[in-house]
């Protein structure tokens, strides 16, 4: 850190948590540079982001803190770099905020801990792999219909109530467990209590040790929440370019991210862009995606949990984060009403990655054949309901038959949600799902009630059930 480079200003201005702040004329901080403003409130000095030069003299920064009770003439010193944070193993197990500090109230980190600053560039393009090794989930509609790729991008779009954490935590659990990797989780906009039962539920699970937290919780100012998700990829990023692991970043939610940042737009005074979005969209999403990929054989894989407003896929910052994606999963409301969990929609959702050359012939066949029994009996259903089932011809009533059976069997009880459930979790191998899609869809399972491949593992599992269950009607 710059100690030569540091010059003492004063706060003329806060207007909630904008700053403006006068230094000496000619020494202006730079855009992005970190600004503390020593103020008698608490021990510890308010931290400050610039983003504008008002005039020579003056600056206009973001705080990263509640600025509630600041008042003018109080002293702020600029530090010559952006804001650092703590990465390394000491971060591990750890539940930090947007500065790097522990908010788990353990042992602060040690001073020896490396930092890094949460403003860097992508990778160069020289530098990056493309690498197209696919990323088992375990979770059977995922690996089949839109499978991931290690150091690629999927995000998870739905409405409020759909399962998107409860996907994301059983992610984080299935992935560390299976992959023995790094996973850094940051909550964006989060409720206290969801941080408290995610610390909970990794550490009764056993892979806390290999998982740090970083959270911007929805009652912190807007430029902490905007920045929550640049520490935990700096975090990321030690761990794959210093470190060489794999990493499993997953962010919930970066709609919130995208709403801290209309909110500083606003109070910045910039005008809005469409739907009142901040005219910066397109550039701060691409800040935070570009910089997630693989270089020398380690891979940082984001998976992204990210909220549809009023269930509109048309909106601009969900159209935004669309164009930045390897794979996109699709919840949909009306498959949970029906619970059917994990509530995917098996015909929105998609992958770049399902194609033969990389998945395979096998796979991608029984993929698409999923997809079209499954499509031709959405087409159907109006009729059913209009008219009947028994009006459909043979070869219509054998496709939806296959369907519903297709339908219940890629649902799954998760290893998270045992506790409330009763269901014992279960992770699929790819084979196993196969293997099951490609029986049901060749007729062996036609005759077998479908509650008996509702919240199932594996086929064997489905067989095990019909074998129980006393023959009669479907």
């Amino acid at each position: 850190m710059s100690s030569s480079a540091a010059s003492v200003g004063r706060v003329i201005a806060a207007h909630g948590s904008v700053l403006d702040i006068e230094f000496t004329q000619g020494e202006l901080p730079a855009i992005r540079e970190a600004i503390q403003v020593q103020w008698d409130r608490s021990a510890a000095p308010l931290r400050a982001e610039v983003q504008e030069h008002l005039d020579p003299s003056t600056v206009r920064a973001v705080a990263l803190e509640s600025a509630s009770g600041l008042k003018r003439g109080t002293p702020a010193r600029r530090l010559g770099n952006p804001i650092y944070v703590p990465v390394g193993d000491a971060v591990l197990g750890r539940m930090l905020n947007v500065l790097g500090e522990t908010t788990d109230r353990g042992p602060a980190l040690p001073a020896s801990v490396e930092r890094r600053p949460i403003h860097t560039s992508a990778p160069p393009l020289r530098c990056q792999s493309a690498a197209h090794t696919l990323f088992h989930t375990g979770i059977k509609v995922i690996d089949l219909l839109a499978p991931l790729v290690a150091g690629g991008k999927a995000a998870m779009f739905g409405g409020a109530g759909v399962g998107k954490t409860v996907l994301i935590m059983e992610l984080i659990r299935t992935t560390v467990e299976r992959h023995s990797g790094i996973s850094v989780f940051s909550g964006i906009g989060e409720r206290s209590r969801e941080g408290h039962e995610l610390l909970l539920e990794l550490g009764n699970s056993g892979v806390l040790a290999r998982t740090a937290l970083v959270f911007g919780q929805m009652n912190e100012p807007p430029g902490a929440r905007w920045r929550t998700g640049l520490t935990a990829l700096t975090v990321a990023e030690f761990f794959r370019d210093s470190a060489h692991k794999n990493v499993l970043l997953l962010i919930d939610n970066v709609y919130r991210l995208v709403q801290a940042g209309s909110e500083v737009s606003g109070l910045l005074g910039r005008l809005p862009s469409r739907v009142g979005y901040q005219p910066t969209l397109a550039s701060e999403i691409a800040e935070l995606e570009e910089r997630i990929t693989s270089i020398g054989g380690a891979a940082v894989t984001s998976i992204q949990a990210v909220y549809v407003p009023a269930d509109d896929f048309t909106d601009p910052a969900v159209a935004e984060i669309f164009s930045h994606l390897d794979s996109s999963i699709v919840l949909s409301r009306d498959m949970a009403s029906e619970g059917m969990y994990p509530a995917i929609d098996p015909l929105a959702s998609s992958s770049s990655l399902l194609d033969p050359r990389v998945v395979g012939e096998r796979h991608f066949q029984v993929a698409q054949e999923v997809r079209r029994t499954i499509a031709h009996y959405r087409e159907l259903r109006e009729v059913i309901a209009l008219l009947g089932i028994e009006e459909l011809s043979s070869a219509d009533r054998t496709t939806v038959t296959r369907a519903r059976l297709l339908q219940r069997f890629l649902t799954q009880p998760f290893l998270v949600t045992q506790a409330f459930t009763g269901r014992v979790g279960r992770t699929v191998e790819l084979d196993a799902t196969l293997a099951g899609c490609t029986a049901i869809l060749d007729g062996e399972c036609d005759s077998w009630a479908e509650g008996s491949l509702y919240m199932i593992g594996d086929l064997g599992e489905a067989r095990v059930r019909q074998s129980q269950t006393p023959s009669g009607p479907r």
